[in-house]
């Protein structure tokens, strides 16, 4: 998969890319996890992910914990077979662009991601159950780390791949933390824009094939 795809920036336009990506418009996601989610899973679709610190604090407001982070991303996507597109961390959440796992489900993939990073940081606000059915993950106090649950949405076209990975990259822009999106160290941008290498390996497809629904006709 080539990484020319997705990613121009202040109309400075790839002729390899696609016009998609000159849309100057970004799309606004709520960070509010709904109880009512129904997650879609096994048609091998890409997943556009976002999940936030508890009651929106910034705790990846310092460099050791985004640091830390990324490498039990890297970790988890090694463990449970899944590619990773993109990603960005930002103060107080985190956006994903990822493949469904080969190894378990995306949600036991998340659920092992949040807990790593708690368990890494000494085990402070380690998740517990609301619920006698519900699996641990489930933020109870203002102690823990991780808002409950996480936003997913399915990517299934290659314009929604494209529109999902400009999001993602300008981010840290529009939040005003950086003027370019090269200058934040903690997203998926570099590897696009000069292939530079990161914490965590992109598009690495070696142990998944995916597809992409072709368009309605």
């Amino acid at each position: 998969m080539s990484r020319f795809f997705c990613e121009t920036w202040e109309g400075h336009h790839d002729p390899r890319c696609s016009p998609v990506t000159d849309i100057s418009s970004q799309p606004s996601y709520s960070l509010v996890m709904t109880e009512g989610l129904h997650r879609l899973y096994g048609g091998q679709d890409l997943h556009f992910l976002t999940f936030s610190c508890h009651q929106r604090r910034p705790f990846f407001s310092n460099t050791v914990t985004c640091d830390l982070f990324l490498q039990i991303l890297e970790r988890v996507r090694r463990r449970y077979r899944l590619v990773i597109s993109g990603y960005v961390v930002m103060p107080e959440h985190v956006h994903l662009l990822v493949s469904e796992p080969q190894r378990a489900t995306l949600s036991t993939a998340i659920q092992a991601l949040k807990l790593g990073l708690v368990r890494s940081l000494g085990g402070r606000g380690i998740p517990t159950s609301r619920k006698r059915n519900e699996k641990r993950g489930t933020p109870t106090s203002p102690r823990h780390f991780w808002q409950a649950r996480f936003y997913d949405f399915n990517v299934w076209t290659e314009k929604k791949r494209i529109e999902k990975l400009r999001y993602i990259h300008r981010n840290p822009v529009a939040r005003g933390l950086v003027e370019r999106p090269e200058q934040w160290q903690w997203s998926s941008f570099r590897w696009y824009s000069s292939a530079e290498p990161g914490p965590v390996r992109i598009n690495d497809t070696d142990s998944l094939v995916m597809t992409i629904r072709p368009p309605a006709a």
